[in-house]
């Protein structure tokens, strides 16, 4: 009996990665849509180049945003505000004033593992960093306001801090279980040139779309990464 539900299980894993792993055919929006979108801002290198990013955007149509940040890490925190603050100088509010509510807000889960920490301990605080992303994508949104059958944002992007593997992984439980989940972008970092980050191997076959940003990566991906020039 245990078996028979493990090969089940194993079986719908397989299915689900090689479903999502495909690139999707799914019509383009258009461009009066909007699109939630939540970005995880890894710190340091990462979060400057996530910045680049999101401020090609249009934020009137990319709302409400969600900044995704490792516990402690201010400095990410901060870039989120200032690029918010920019954004308003633009003439992009900051608010809805018609809801009195603001178009962005910030959220923080445990790191995932920290500097010269121990494979051991790494497990523990990983799991920790799971349970917290969990808590995000699932439980949380169940109690809000949200219309029934939405996930919590409708895109996700990334761009290679390694927090972000057990964000993509409880996004992936969703979809096992078969809740509605966000669209997962993987932005391999400038800084990858011959080679893939550790994030980026992990998450290959897991998110929707996997972009690269030196013509010589894609060999490394087997095809799945997409190359559209320099990003950032």
């Amino acid at each position: 009996m245990f078996g028979t539900i493990l090969c089940l299980f194993l079986s719908r894993i397989f299915l689900v990665i090689y479903r999502f792993s495909r690139r999707s055919e799914r019509p383009l929006r258009r461009d009066a849509d909007i699109c939630s979108l939540a970005v995880f801002l890894g710190s340091g290198g990462h979060t400057a180049e996530a910045s680049i990013l999101l401020s090609a955007l249009d934020f009137s149509r990319y709302c409400p945003r969600t900044y995704i940040v490792s516990e402690g890490d201010e400095l990410s925190s901060r870039r989120a505000v200032a690029l918010e603050n920019v954004q308003s100088a633009k003439n992009t509010p900051l608010t809805d004033a018609a809801e009195g509510r603001s178009n962005y807000k910030l959220m923080r889960i445990p790191r995932a593992r920290y500097v010269h920490q121990s494979s051991l301990s790494a497990s523990f605080t990983t799991f920790k960093c799971f349970l917290a992303c969990v808590h995000l994508v699932t439980i949380a949104p169940l109690f809000q306001n949200v219309t029934l059958g939405k996930p919590f944002v409708d895109l996700l992007i990334m761009n290679g801090p390694g927090t972000c593997v057990p964000l993509c992984a409880a996004i992936m439980l969703n979809r096992i279980i078969g809740f509605p989940t966000p669209k997962m972008v993987f932005v391999e970092s400038f800084a990858r040139v011959q080679s893939i980050s550790h994030s980026g191997k992990l998450l290959l076959h897991m998110v929707d779309r996997f972009i690269v940003q030196w013509p010589e990566q894609i060999a490394l991906t087997g095809g799945r990464g997409e190359y559209h020039g320099w990003l950032v």
